[in-house]
């Protein structure tokens, strides 16, 4: 009895594992390489762009467009916040720092 439930036992186990490689490998299809169509990474990395978006309004501009942008850009002083204003923002910095290492306080 004990040496005929061991055969059923293998013989199970067996046919299951089969069963289980079978239907896990039925129908897939292996793919290798990228599809045709698709452009290799390292085309890409050495392609030269030309085209840039404007930093400002996020629109299309060209190499000399961008260039003249960013000349602006530096030649023009940067925009300053009334005192008050900058006030609030660190204050509100200080408070979002407090609520992340203290999140039961109610402020």
């Amino acid at each position: 009895m004990r040496r005929r439930k061991r055969i059923l036992f293998l013989v199970l186990s067996f046919s299951t594992g089969i069963w289980v490689w079978l239907s896990s490998h039925w129908g897939t299809q292996v793919m290798a390489l990228p599809p045709p169509e698709d452009t290799p990474e390292e085309i890409l990395r050495t392609e030269i762009i030309v085209d840039a978006r404007s930093p400002i309004d996020g629109k299309p501009l060209n190499a000399a467009e961008y260039l003249e942008l960013q000349e602006q850009l530096q030649q023009a002083p940067r925009p300053t916040l009334n005192s008050k204003i900058r006030e609030q923002v660190f204050l509100l910095r200080i408070r979002k720092t407090l609520l992340q290492l203290f999140p039961f306080l109610d402020l």
